[in-house]
């Protein structure tokens, strides 16, 4: 290609420059013959080289089509190896499909044969079951039912025989860890803290100084009877208990106002209606002075500050009021002692302790008046005066009205525990007393295989002698256990009731 371009532009040269010979110097025949005869043969020259060269090419083109050719022909044959060779395993694996198909459908066909034959022989099986059954029941003399009551029943004793042991251990362990700081912080707690026994009730009986006053004090047609009653709010009971009066009011403050308005108008002499008003209103007064005073002396005796008045006023109104003759103020006071002590062992904030103590039945000063348990009344009573939240809580859960959910409401019925089940902190009536000793012997005496039924240390525990032959060593464990947990749930009493079951294996022989 180079060269053809070359031949032509030489051609055209020659051409141009014979025409700017012939229009200069003039026309010269010679020399235009020879530029002429010189430009055929370089055009002569430059198409033999033209096509030469033309030739060249062609055979280096179609050299190197010939070499695309075999290699797209080599490419060819390679992918229709390729296809051959997939189409040989398509063809395979379709046979392989249809020989698994025949297959699957033979063992289908086998399958169906064979869930036929187990529902027959499952039909066949029931009713061998149910014949075996009713033949069972026949022979037996019960029905499935009640042998399966029976089975489950001697699973569950089992269960509970096997768990026994586990229980025992268990506890064993922390009964083991737990009583010896349990027992250094509770003796700690009584030794550093000595209350005295119970010496004193609140009485209702006033004394006279002869039988004359009586009717001074009755008054025509009643009129100074009527006058006190509406004046103090209690009954006076006159009858024929020589020279005494018995004042009955069940609010305890009350029946301190009308003791001491008729103690004043006996000492007095003047016994009328206005006299009564009179001294009832300043016996009132005196009353309340001295419930603030004895609410002050618990405060300071605990060192407990910023107590509200009103709340102040409630505690020492329980100075007035008897638990199983044991003054509920003095009670509150050591139940503050003895919180206070132990939360000191346990290293917890002693103040609040025995804040919480102190203040745990100031319910009962107006439980009287407000409907529920006096736990509940005192945490009212407490969160209306500002007492913290732990406090209130400690309070309204030392009877489990509330679910004990801190150290602090657990230090709280701990004391409280102790207070009232120390030996010689309450009394109680003979009938109450004996009622509740034979609540105790019944109670226990209902359970199976129990033979006997003691209750001693004043009620502080029941001895149980049980069957030997029915009760094996598991089922003592696990009677003690039962008969626990229904004292707890049906009786009322102070302080803890130990159960213990004795069974004993005895041999007997005669010599003769």
């Amino acid at each position: 290609m180079e060269i053809v371009i070359g031949i032509v532009v030489g051609v055209v040269a020659g051409l141009v420059v014979g025409r700017l010979i012939a229009q200069k110097g003039g026309a010269d025949p010679q020399a235009l013959d020879r530029v002429r005869a010189e430009a055929e043969q370089a055009i002569a020259q430059a198409r033999k080289e033209a096509e030469i060269a033309a030739r060249e090419d062609a055979v280096a083109l179609t050299a190197d089509a010939e070499k695309e050719a075999a290699r797209i022909r080599q490419e060819l044959a390679r992918r229709e190896e390729r296809l051959h060779k997939k189409e040989e395993s398509v063809d395979g694996k379709a046979d392989s499909l249809s020989k698994k198909e025949s297959q699957i459908a033979k063992r289908e066909k086998d399958l169906a044969r064979k869930e036929k034959k187990v529902q027959t022989s499952e039909a066949e099986i029931d009713q061998a079951l149910n014949e075996a059954r009713q033949k069972l029941e026949r022979l037996a003399g019960i029905s499935q039912d009640e042998a399966r009551s029976l089975l489950v029943d001697e699973v569950r004793d089992e269960a509970r025989r096997v768990s026994v042991e586990e229980v025992r251990s268990v506890e064993a362990e922390a009964r083991k860890l737990a009583e010896e700081r349990a027992q250094t912080i509770v003796a700690a707690a009584i030794q550093r803290y000595a209350s005295e026994h119970v010496v004193e009730r609140t009485v209702s009986v006033v004394s006279l100084p002869s039988e004359d006053m009586k009717g001074r004090i009755i008054g025509r047609e009643g009129r100074n009877i009527r006058a006190f009653e509406a004046a103090t709010g209690c009954d006076l009971v006159i009858d024929d208990t020589p020279e005494a009066v018995v004042v009955s009011c069940f609010n305890p403050v009350r029946r301190e106002v009308g003791k001491l308005t008729l103690e004043r108008l006996l000492a007095d002499g003047r016994i009328h209606p206005a006299r009564i008003e009179e001294l009832a209103h300043k016996a009132r007064n005196e009353v309340e002075q001295i419930a603030r005073q004895q609410g002050d002396r618990a405060s300071l005796e605990l060192e407990i500050s910023g107590l509200h008045p009103e709340l102040i006023k409630h505690l020492g109104r329980l100075h007035f009021r008897t638990s199983f003759a044991q003054n509920v103020l003095q009670h509150s006071i050591e139940v503050g002692h003895l919180a206070g002590l132990m939360a000191a062992e346990l290293g917890l904030n002693v103040k609040e302790a025995r804040r919480a103590g102190l203040l745990h039945d100031v319910g009962k000063a107006v439980d009287h008046e407000v409907e529920g348990p006096h736990a509940i009344v005192g945490a009212q009573l407490c969160k209306k005066y500002g007492e913290s939240k732990a406090v209130v809580h400690a309070v309204s859960a030392h009877h489990e009205n509330e679910r004990p959910g801190s150290v602090l409401a657990h230090l709280v019925a701990s004391a409280n525990a102790l207070s009232a089940g120390r030996p010689g902190a309450r009394r109680e009536q003979l009938a109450a007393f004996v009622k509740r000793l034979d609540d105790l012997e019944t109670l226990a005496q209902g359970f199976q295989g129990v033979e006997k039924v003691f209750a001693i240390q004043a009620g502080r525990e029941i001895r149980v002698l049980v069957e030997n032959a029915r009760l094996s060593d598991q089922d003592a464990d696990l009677l003690a256990r039962d008969i626990a947990r229904k004292v707890e749930t049906e009786l009322t009493y102070a302080g803890e009731i130990r159960v213990t079951v004795v069974r004993e294996t005895r041999a007997v022989q005669f010599a003769r």
